[in-house]
């Protein structure tokens, strides 16, 4: 997948919209500050392991699944800008 979603946003859509919970409400749900739910939500932090667990054990979603879309994310965010990582392949002599 070239474009992968970042998990935050289908958090958002697919838990806490349904629910009516705020962001403010699910924070304190998952027992973290509002900010840190607020920058996963909206794709300036990623989803940690400790985080995917805390929303699959509050709402349902698995923490694997959440993972898997994480790190489909950031490799697609790695990709992006491989030019500028300085790395060639290695042949053995």
């Amino acid at each position: 997948m070239k474009n992968p979603s970042h998990p935050g946003p289908i958090v958002r859509h697919e838990v806490l919209d349904p629910l009516g919970l705020s962001v403010s409400d699910a924070a304190r749900v998952l027992g973290v500050a509002r900010p840190t739910l607020s920058n996963l939500l909206n794709g300036r932090a990623g989803s940690t392991p400790e985080m995917a667990l805390r929303i699959e054990k509050a709402f349902g979603p698995k923490a694997d699944h959440l993972l898997r879309v994480q790190l489909a994310y950031d490799l697609a965010e790695v990709r992006r800008r491989q030019d500028q990582i300085a790395v060639e392949r290695y042949e053995p002599a």
